[in-house]
């Protein structure tokens, strides 16, 4: 199984992503549209949720509730990603202990966290002239 996304640019650089019958934009500059950092946090956020529950669900917390993260990437001198951090609030009462058994839990289960390992790079090849 595989995962296709379709990216357009006519000119500039903001982008239309087509996702099966979605569509998305992201604007590298951030003027138009999230830029691309913003994009991969909100991803990373939104995949964090399920995981959560997910997570809850496995380590005795049966409903979460309303889920709240912010998250903040920092940047190094290079406007590139150096860190990222979760501030999660959740409805459901969930002592420390129960807490730190459902992060662990949710780090496993989520995919983007998962994608984002040092080694993992997109294989690129370039065409030119291709219109």
């Amino acid at each position: 199984m595989a995962k296709e996304v379709t990216t357009v640019s006519e000119e500039g650089f903001s982008a239309t992503n087509e996702v099966r019958d979605f569509e998305t934009t992201i604007d590298a500059n951030g003027e138009d549209a999230p830029d691309t950092l913003e994009s991969l946090l909100a991803a990373y956020g939104s995949c964090y949720v399920p995981a959560l529950r997910v997570g809850g669900q496995q380590r005795g917390v049966e409903e979460m509730g309303r889920i709240e993260i912010e998250t903040t990437g920092e940047l190094n001198d290079d406007d590139k990603l150096e860190s990222v951090s979760f501030d999660v609030r959740v409805e459901a009462a969930v002592d420390d202990d129960t807490a730190e058994k459902v992060v662990e839990r949710a780090d496993e289960l989520c995919k983007v966290h998962d994608a984002l390992k040092t080694d993992l790079h997109a294989e690129t090849s370039l065409e030119g002239d291709a219109f």
